[in-house]
């Protein structure tokens, strides 16, 4: 879908996630910690809805999970909306590789660590005090709950005032991927050794003939395949399969 699909996308969304209608929220665009404002002005059944894991309740669907699933996707908008608009003159194959880093699990978590979602988290998540311990320390389920927060912010206050909050929050990730060139296998390595472990990357296949070759590289991390990545080249396809494995919810810190 083209950018001229955009608009009839974000008008569409509403009606898969009908919301009640809000008084709008006088909030500064793009101020320090406007996503956690945004968060703290959400009606209290949907912060309720997107602290919940699935295993307190009897359905998933309970669970934060379709809010995470909707706020996959205004993350990614929001992201995808700020880099066309701030770099005309490049490619779709550069954006990605930006989009990519910066919507990552591992940038999810960093952020979601930022704006002190374990402390929202151990506050008001709703269930006993064991279980809330529980879910503030795993990694992953952090990445996910920002996601469900960011998508309960766009049922709440909209797409507009969502998206400046989210840029704000995500602006750290955004400068990194425009002023360096995007290392997937160093962060996967830095991501890693924080925790006593190291990537191994294997090439499982070679197509092509010599002049034009294609690549496809595993990443193993304890013993696991995290990530599978194709290049023209075997550092290309490293760092694919690399930038594959930081936005899987195995490497954002194991479980959901």
């Amino acid at each position: 879908m083209g950018l001229r699909g955009l608009p009839a996308l974000v008008r569409a969304v509403p009606v898969l996630f009908p919301r009640r209608p809000q008084t709008p929220t006088a909030l500064r665009p793009g101020g320090a910690g406007t996503l956690l404002k945004l968060i703290e002005q959400l009606p209290p059944e949907l912060r309720a809805r997107s602290l919940t894991h699935s295993s307190w309740v009897d359905t998933r669907v309970q669970s934060y999970e379709r809010l995470e699933f909707l706020g996959d996707s205004v993350l990614g908008l929001a992201i995808a909306s700020v880099l066309c608009g701030r770099h005309p003159d490049n490619d779709e194959g550069d954006l990605a590789r930006m989009k990519s880093f910066i919507v990552s699990r591992a940038s999810c978590v960093e952020v979601a660590n930022r704006i002190d979602i374990p402390k929202l988290i151990l506050e008001e998540a709703p269930a006993p005090e064991e279980k809330r311990r529980e879910m503030a320390a795993n990694q992953t389920i952090l990445g996910n709950v920002l996601e469900a927060l960011i998508g309960a912010a766009f049922l709440a206050h909209g797409f507009e005032q969502t998206r400046l909050a989210v840029v704000d929050a995500f602006e750290e990730q955004i400068r990194r991927a425009e002023t360096a060139r995007v290392d997937h296998k160093t962060a996967l390595q830095e991501l890693l050794a924080s925790r006593g472990l190291q990537p191994v990357y294997r090439v499982v296949a070679e197509e092509g003939p010599p002049h034009a070759r294609l690549f496809t590289t595993e990443v193993y991390v304890d013993g696991s395949v995290r990530g599978r990545g194709q290049g023209t080249t075997i550092k290309m396809s490293e760092q694919a399969a690399a930038g594959e494995a930081l936005d899987s919810s195995a490497i954002g810190g194991g479980g959901d």
